[in-house]
């Protein structure tokens, strides 16, 4: 029986993933990595170049989110657990982990993946609904998760938005960090600092998402506990924009996407909205990070990277 998951080695075997890695590595002296790092900063109403290629700062002394009953701390040098249901977004995982996690000729801490793109398609076959085929899927994820416990993971993340649906059950039960990125992301926009754009009302957040109801609620639940107001399109717009953004990308007409995808933006920014998450892996990647509307998005799995290897480097 082949085993379930591929390591750190074989994921070196990717050729274009080495030449990023190479790539950034060279280039590991301009990152914004201190020995005391600042506290972390978004791209919203600050000056950010929108560039993904550079981490931003982040807090060294911030803690992970944990799920299960694990109530103890990091191996300083500890394995990051990669789940993946998406090999693009597992490896926008790892490229940015790595690349991120380097300094100065520092080797990145070590990383075990386990990926099946099957199982987002079993999921995807169950709607909403807890059906037969999507208990099935779950048992699997847990399996893997259980696997990456047992390899030797002292941290384990999702980099795929649309497993979170499931976090809670997938991580029943689980003896070390589970990051949720929903946690990480409004972590982040918590240590923001965020001000009203509108005199008198709360802080407006946009959740842009093509699934209207289960990744959304990944953030809406999160957000609102925490004092935010959210904001999401509604029906005409995800009908006249949104989707047809995506379904614009997919078949290979960058233009007629990014062009409906700033639309989309747009519309949400003219509510007062301080700034949009992208919450669907298929809404990254449309608009290129030089774009201005870039500043006022947030790409979830930066919150995820930047979480995960404080994670891995706090005693």
């Amino acid at each position: 029986m082949s085993p379930p998951c591929s390591s750190y080695e074989s994921m070196h075997r990717l050729g274009g993933a080495r030449r990023r890695w190479a790539s950034c590595r060279s280039q590991s002296s301009c990152f914004a990595y201190n020995t005391r790092p600042s506290p972390i900063v978004l791209k919203t109403n600050s000056a950010m170049d929108g560039s993904s290629s550079e981490p931003k700062n982040m807090d060294a002394s911030s803690s992970a989110s944990r799920s299960g009953p694990y109530s103890g701390s990091c191996d300083p040098s500890g394995t990051i657990g990669v789940m993946g249901a998406s090999s693009t977004s597992s490896l926008r995982f790892l490229e940015r982990f790595v690349c991120w996690s380097t300094r100065n000729g520092e080797e990145a801490p070590p990383f075990i993946i386990c990926n099946d793109p099957l199982i987002k398609k079993e999921l995807l076959s169950s709607g909403t609904q807890i059906t037969s085929d999507c208990n099935v899927a779950l048992g699997k994820l847990m399996k893997k998760r259980l696997f990456l416990q047992q390899s030797g993971a002292s941290c384990i993340v999702m980099p795929c938005q649309f497993l979170h649906a499931w976090h809670d059950e997938i991580s029943l039960g689980c003896s070390v960090p589970f990051l949720h990125i929903g946690d990480c992301v409004v972590k982040e926009l918590k240590a923001a600092n965020l001000k009203p754009v509108e005199y008198g009302s709360n802080v407006r957040v946009g959740i842009l998402a093509i699934d209207s109801t289960s990744t959304t609620n990944l953030y809406l639940d999160k957000l609102e506990s925490q004092g935010f107001e959210v904001v999401c399109p509604d029906k005409a717009s995800m009908e006249h924009t949104v989707l047809p953004s995506v379904n614009a990308f997919r078949k290979g007409d960058m233009e007629g996407a990014r062009n409906l995808l700033r639309v989309s933006l747009q519309v949400l920014l003219v509510r007062a909205v301080n700034t949009v998450i992208l919450a669907s892996d298929d809404l990254v990647g449309i608009l290129p990070d030089d774009d201005p509307l870039m500043k006022k998005c947030i790409d979830p799995l930066d919150a995820l990277v930047r979480e995960a290897i404080v994670c891995a480097r706090t005693p």
